[in-house]
């Protein structure tokens, strides 16, 4: 892991009481596509981490082709969230962009209390990942850019 994505880790791991376990990133991503709907959501199983009920866990989003904001074309971004298996509620933490060609960040804080997920609902679906992640089955992707080209392929036929 680079110095800049050990020290965001560790900063949200500090910053966010979500577990005392900390999460087990593995080489790369382990990531199982979730739903489609205004974007592709995936959650990665390798950054799983538990706590009594409460799971920490990493999505990631992807967008559709040729997204852009504020003049920049992007890929999607990553979350962290706090999962409670027990009560289904669902706590994002933090979004980091993800432009075009992979660079990453830098992560703003989601301040907003947990809630209940919603069936059906992209938290929802990562909840049944975070809580049950034998259930997933196989990953779809390993890498950023194969889940950029899953993602994509998915929302085009999703619309």
């Amino acid at each position: 892991m680079k110095a800049a994505a050990q020290a965001l880790m560790i900063g949200l791991m500090l910053a966010t009481p979500a577990c005392a376990e900390p999460a087990q990133q593995q080489d790369g991503p382990r990531l199982v596509l979730t739903g489609v709907g205004r974007f592709a959501v995936f959650a990665d199983v390798s950054a799983i981490g538990r706590h009594g009920n409460e799971v920490r866990m990493r999505s990631l989003q992807v967008t559709e082709e040729d997204f852009t904001a504020g003049g920049e074309t992007y890929w999607g971004g990553w979350s962290w969230w706090t999962f409670d298996c027990r009560w289904s509620t669902a706590d994002r933490l933090d979004f980091a962009s993800v432009r075009e060609g992979g660079v990453e960040g830098p992560a703003t804080l989601d301040t907003d209390p947990a809630y209940p997920a919603a069936p059906g609902g992209d938290a929802a679906e990562l909840l049944a990942v975070a809580c049950d992640p034998d259930a997933a089955g196989e990953a779809d992707a390993d890498n950023l850019a194969d889940a950029v080209r899953i993602g994509r392929a998915a929302l085009r036929l999703a619309n």
